[in-house]
């Protein structure tokens, strides 16, 4: 069969439409992945924070701890009975236009060593 000239005109029509939905899917792929290493890393970091706590390092150390790992992140902690709890945010940035925020908390017990 023998395509026309109108016919090839219209495959790249059709892919100019199609080609903007691809790579929108593609980015918001990427930065879906990209937000649950973030979420993992800020979860890591905060249990770590409440471990120091827990073993009576100073606030500094335990929020070094997270701001290490997440630069951006604003961290916070409380004692909750015999528990060191640490809790922290952070905002996480899909292009320009997407912004939500990630949360993490941990307790640990006070005194361990």
């Amino acid at each position: 069969m023998k395509t026309t000239d109108a016919e090839r005109g219209s495959v790249a029509a059709e892919l100019a439409l199609a080609l903007p939905a691809v790579l929108l899917t593609l980015m918001l792929g990427a930065g879906a992945l990209g937000a649950g290493a973030r979420q993992v890393s800020l979860q890591d970091a905060v249990a770590d924070a409440a471990r120091l706590l827990g073993r009576g390092e100073s606030n500094a150390i335990a929020y070094a701890a997270v701001t290490t790992s997440v630069s951006d992140a604003e961290v916070s902690s409380e004692l909750r009975g015999d528990l060191s709890c640490v809790s922290a945010r952070a905002d996480m940035v899909i292009g320009r236009l997407i912004r939500f925020p990630l949360t993490a908390s941990s307790c640990a017990l006070s005194g361990g060593l």
